[in-house]
């Protein structure tokens, strides 16, 4: 079910990026959650953020595919999907639109290691990580975890 949804939402940003012209940037990623509940939020240096695991599809890429991708390379934990959470639509640092598809996830297995891109994770109460949280955008995430 979760494929049939991801290839007509990937078709309707498509149609949406063509009738606004420009391109538009498609991103995945994960509100990976554990019994608590906690929620676990990234510390990326690069941009002295704090925020959910996401980034960028590659060519061909589905947006399940690489939501479990980022999540996996950005925390160290493989995790399985539980349920598609409301997008995300702003403009990046470079000022292109944005979308960014979401997706409730828990830890199946894995360990964190810092890298490049994430040097810290923590595991947050909701109520904490939105206080922690960089960018306001992100918040209705939490929001929809309750719902």
């Amino acid at each position: 079910m979760v494929q049939g949804l991801e290839a007509r939402r990937g078709c309707d940003v498509t149609l949406l990026d063509r009738l606004r012209g420009g391109k538009l940037v498609r991103a995945a990623g994960g509100v990976v959650v554990r019994p608590g509940p906690e929620v676990l939020l990234v510390h990326r240096p690069k941009y002295g953020d704090w925020t959910f695991p996401k980034g960028k599809a590659d060519d061909g890429e589905s947006d399940v595919d690489c939501a479990l991708r980022e999540v996996e390379e950005e925390t160290g934990f493989r995790c399985r999907l539980e349920s598609e959470l409301p997008s995300t639509r702003y403009r990046d640092s470079r000022g292109r639109r944005k979308v960014v598809r979401w997706w409730r996830m828990s830890v199946e297995g894995g360990e964190f290691e810092g890298n490049r891109e994430v040097d810290e994770i923590r595991w947050l109460r909701p109520e904490n990580a939105a206080g922690l949280l960089s960018y306001e955008r992100d918040l209705p995430l939490l929001e929809a975890l309750r719902g």
